[in-house]
């Protein structure tokens, strides 16, 4: 009897040390998505190990976080939030890629290896500053350029302007000297 009562604690002890990561897992992933201002839920079943770690390289320079879950967990997480219709696409294999930075990065990085592996590795939906998208708004908002690319071309444009504008100011000089 004195085995069945030790296994019988052990056992106990254990579900609560599984049940208490799992709350950790729940917390922690919900503490990610009150940062957030973008993230993707994928059907990452379809990808290879070369794709696949090529991937998680490519977001964690983009600052991307990018972590399997179990569809439970991220159920927990959101429910009571305003990703709770998130919910609904937790089916099959699940991984979310969230970033507190850049709304783009995820979807634009998700949306490119879903054009490559094509078989099975699938954007489920996603958000971006608080409104869920659905695939079609993921990929439209993988259009979308970077930040740095926006502010590149921002920039561009006044290094034009004021080429053209030192350009004027070139030839009026230039028609004053001559006269």
């Amino acid at each position: 009897m004195d085995f069945l009562t030790n296994m019988l604690e052990v056992n106990d002890l254990a579900s609560e040390k599984v049940l208490l990561e799992k709350q950790q897992a729940v917390a922690e992933l919900k503490a990610k998505l009150e940062k957030a201002v973008a993230g993707v839920l994928v059907d990452y079943k379809g990808i290879d190990v070369a794709n696949d770690t090529q991937l998680r390289k490519e977001l964690r320079e983009a600052g991307v976080d990018y972590c399997v879950y179990k569809n439970s967990i991220i159920r927990f997480a959101v429910e009571g939030t305003d990703y709770a219709d998130l919910a609904k696409h937790l089916d099959g294999t699940t991984a979310f890629a969230v970033s507190e930075e850049d709304a783009t990065a995820a979807a634009r990085i998700i949306a490119k290896y879903s054009k490559a592996v094509k078989e099975g590795f699938n954007v489920k939906a996603g958000f971006v500053e608080g409104k869920l998208l659905d695939v079609a708004g993921v990929n439209e908002l993988a259009e979308i350029p970077s930040r740095e690319v926006l502010i590149a071309r921002v920039l561009g444009g006044f290094n034009g302007v004021i080429r053209n504008f030192a350009v004027v100011l070139d030839q009026i000089r230039e028609q004053k000297e001559a006269c």
